[in-house]
């Protein structure tokens, strides 16, 4: 692929005759012009315009960092954080990662480049180290999830509290064994629910079956399915589900209706999240609602004030949490709430 070295060699010009003739400038000679052009027919050469409006808005431009789009409740915080950049003059750069490093590397190239003013991370698959090395020359915030160890502002929740709030839940409904659909390992959210699912387990005196943990690779409906497949293959089959995720448990449902089962009479079901769809499926989804939006609002006005004011103090913002009850746990639960 021929490069603008390429096209200022064969023309007989220097690159940034070239330039100026690529963003039609009246200031280089017809005659020039004409080499410039004819060069880069001959070479088939293409200008990166992307590259170039990049670079034009790098002042008001920052990035988002996010394992996939696809997922609701990502949806919800990434609207939270356009509102306030919109507000503020700001516009966002949203960057899937599929927990891909080398492609997250490329999104974060962005940073060193000066393509974006800062970013915001939802998930990262870096190390601590690499992130704090990261921040030191780089305005960063993380949000829904932290990483241990790193020193970077972030707002997220108390994960390991929900998670034993809602298992807690599901054995005052008289649940003894109850089964957990876990998420992506490496996020530290994870780890948090894990810890809140075994120590409220623990603390109502209750076994922990490991053929009843299912390590999800990804928060998706069909990793949802597949986890209650395993669970309903056992000899055992668990009464209760407790999903880290909406889409994980709206996919347990499916697969306990496939084997002519019902929710909740044969085994209860509940997730984590609160996205719109919770509420609408069927039967409704018991979840543990986050305030997504309000979080992504709070983490763009967070990167702001790094950005503009200089702020250099690390802020840790913990956001309340909130049980919804609803049908997929117990039949009479209509809409209570609980905090």
């Amino acid at each position: 692929m021929a490069t603008i070295q390429d096209v200022a060699a064969k023309a007989g010009v220097s690159v940034a005759t070239v330039s100026r003739v690529i963003n039609q400038s009246n200031t280089v000679a017809p005659k020039s012009v004409n080499k410039v052009r004819k060069a880069i027919l001959e070479l088939g050469y293409q200008p990166n315009f992307l590259a170039r409006d990049l670079r034009r808005a790098e002042t008001n431009r920052v990035l988002v960092l996010l394992q996939s789009i696809s997922n609701p409740y990502y949806a919800t915080i990434v609207k939270g954080i356009e509102d306030v950049a919109q507000k503020h003059n700001y516009s966002i750069m949203l960057c899937n990662t599929d927990s891909e490093i080398t492609r997250e590397k490329t999104y974060i190239d962005l940073l060193g480049k000066k393509v974006v003013q800062g970013a915001i991370f939802l998930d990262t698959e870096m190390t601590s180290e690499e992130i704090n090395l990261l921040v030191r020359d780089n305005h960063i915030v993380f949000c829904c999830e932290y990483r241990p160890g790193t020193q970077v502002s972030h707002v997220m929740i108390d994960n390991y509290s929900a998670a034993k709030t809602m298992v807690r839940h599901l054995i005052a409904q008289g649940h003894k064994e109850i089964a957990l659909i876990a998420g992506d390992r490496h996020l530290a959210s994870t780890d948090q629910r894990y810890r809140g699912y075994l120590d409220a387990l623990e603390e109502a005196g209750l076994q922990v079956r490991k053929p009843w943990i299912f390590w999800s690779e990804e928060s998706s409906f069909k990793m949802g399915i597949r986890a209650v497949e395993n669970f309903l293959y056992l000899k055992e089959h668990p009464t209760a589900v407790f999903a880290m995720s909406d889409i994980l448990a709206i996919g347990s449902i499916r697969a306990i209706h496939n084997h002519g089962l019902r929710v909740p009479d044969d085994i209860a079901v509940a997730g984590f999240d609160g996205i719109e769809y919770s509420a609408a499926s069927v039967p409704s989804l018991t979840t543990m609602v986050q305030p997504s939006y309000d979080m992504g609002g709070l983490a763009m006005e967070m990167l702001i004030r790094k950005m503009k004011d200089g702020e250099t103090q690390n802020k840790e913002v913990v956001l309340e949490h909130e049980l919804v009850i609803r049908e997929s746990t117990s039949q009479t639960a209509g809409q209570g709430r609980n905090r």
